[in-house]
């Protein structure tokens, strides 16, 4: 590493203090100066426990900070794509939490900054860098597989969301499904060209109410040809459900849930173990510290992000086509969204 990177985090809530603990904890390549929140007590709180000279409630005193290099962005969705257009126009490096934005406009204007500006910009999508699921990925790509052919994922939350939330994430193929879709993109190393989604309200009619589903199975067609089937449920009453496989013409790769412990036991009813793990922060701590390593080297590196803006961009198109498809009650091509 060259230099220590100095860093604001925008956003002291569930994700920004995963971040900013490893920030300022973890990695001793960057140097985190600033905390700004809307509520100025959770910036103040965050700050105090890590060490960091400076806590806001306005974001726009860590972009006017020009002995700062590099933002996160961990506010809400619907500040994303404006605090990312900001913050390049400030000249920061940016790493922004997923989705960039629910509206492709949006995102084509967010994006069209960062290109203007001539600065980085990561998408925070963890689970690529999960070791299990980067294995997967690296066993595909060599080739120990041979042509893959078939996709699946499971992706099940221990509980739903809150239905405040649920109202305005976007609904589940945008704030659930969309990292399902990164992932099979990331896994196959092409593009998904045709979506079809169905689902239901099978866990709380209040989500139906809501205009959401809590229930989906989504088939991916490939440009290559492969075929994907993504499911995923609000509600598994075991824990945290995150399996993914890929078939193909020599083999198959395989990535299971994450235990608490290895221990078995057997009595007289059956063998025995402990449920999965019940929490995406339990699941996925390697996962979280590595895309940030990978951040920061980046930037201290100059190397290109290694999960970029259009990458950002291209699950939303299949997150609209998915809500389409389910709604219309037929599969839709990518081109029928936008290009991608």
């Amino acid at each position: 590493m060259n230099h220590r990177v100095t860093v604001g985090l925008i956003g002291a809530g569930r994700i920004g203090r995963v971040h900013a603990e490893n920030l300022a904890r973890r990695i001793p390549q960057a140097n985190l100066v600033a905390i700004a929140d809307v509520v100025p007590q959770a910036a103040q709180k965050l700050a105090s426990e890590l060490g960091v000279g400076a806590a806001y409630d306005d974001y726009r005193r860590i972009l006017d900070d020009r002995g700062i290099e590099a933002v996160l962005i961990c506010s809400s969705t619907d500040t994303h794509a404006r605090f990312i257009e900001e913050a390049a126009s400030a000249g920061k490096h940016i790493f922004c939490e997923k989705p960039i934005a629910l509206d492709l406009g949006q995102i084509d204007r967010a994006l069209a900054a960062v290109e203007r500006a001539g600065v980085k910009l990561q998408i925070g999508f963890n689970r690529r860098f999960d070791p299990s699921f980067r294995h997967v990925r690296e066993l595909v790509a060599s080739g120990a597989i041979g042509t893959p052919h078939i996709l699946r994922i499971t992706s099940r939350d221990p509980s739903p969301p809150p239905i405040p939330y649920v109202r305005v994430s976007g609904g589940i193929f945008l704030d659930m499904t969309i990292h399902d879709f990164d992932m099979a993109r990331y896994q196959m190393g092409c593009e998904a060209e045709e979506v079809y989604a169905t689902g239901g309200v099978l866990i709380d009619p209040a989500i139906g109410e809501a205009g959401d589903i809590d229930t989906a199975v989504i088939t991916l067609r490939f440009t290559s040809g492969a075929i994907g089937v993504i499911d995923n449920s609000r509600r598994a009453v075991y824990g945290y459900d995150q399996r993914l496989e890929v078939f193909g013409s020599a083999g198959v790769a395989m990535a299971g849930n994450k235990f608490p412990d290895t221990t078995t036991w057997t009595d007289a009813s059956g063998v025995h173990r402990t449920l999965p793990l019940n929490f995406f922060m339990d699941r996925y701590p390697e996962s979280f510290l590595a895309e940030m390593q990978a951040f920061i080297r980046c930037i201290s590196e100059d190397e290109a992000p290694p999960v970029t803006g259009r990458d950002g961009r291209i699950p939303v198109v299949m997150g609209l086509a998915a809500w389409k498809s389910y709604r219309e009650k037929r599969p839709v091509k990518l081109s029928e969204i936008a290009a991608i």
